[in-house]
This record gives C-alpha cells, sequence and structure tokens, in this order.
C-alpha cells in the first residue's frame, strides 16, 4: 500500500537522509523517498501503520507529520 507523508521540518539532505533512514528501518516499510522541495515523504508498505503510530515514529525523528494521504 502507499501514503505519501506531509511532513514538516525537513530543511536539508540531513533531514531528508534522517526520515528516511528511520522509515525504511521498520519492517512494515518496503520504501520511503523524501522529496524535500514539497515536504513529503513516498511510503510504499507492506502491512499498515496506523496514524497514530506514524506520527509518533517522525516525531521521534524530530519532525511533524502534518497529513497523511
Amino acid at each position: 500500500m502507499h501514503k505519501t507523508l506531509k511532513i514538516e521540518g525537513m530543511t536539508c539532505g540531513h533531514c531528508k537522509m534522517k526520515v528516511e533512514n528511520t522509515l525504511n528501518g521498520l519492517n512494515q516499510v518496503d520504501s520511503a523517498e523524501v522529496d524535500l522541495i514539497d515536504g513529503t515523504c513516498e511510503v510504499e508498505m507492506n502491512t499498515e501503520i496506523n496514524s497514530d503510530e506514524l506520527k509518533k515514529i517522525i516525531a521521534d525523528a524530530g519532525y511533524t507529520l502534518v497529513e497523511i494521504n
């Protein structure tokens, strides 16, 4: 399943790598790719991760998840 995450606070390549590495480190995630210009992350999951858990994962990485599509 595919989700687009709108994330606030990502401003540089380090931010991009941190979010991608955090999400790609999860067993439920097949791939995660950040677009810094749009402030989004495209995530392919093999198992559903609920919205509250995603918000916590992103917050623990230091960013704010504002929208999930």
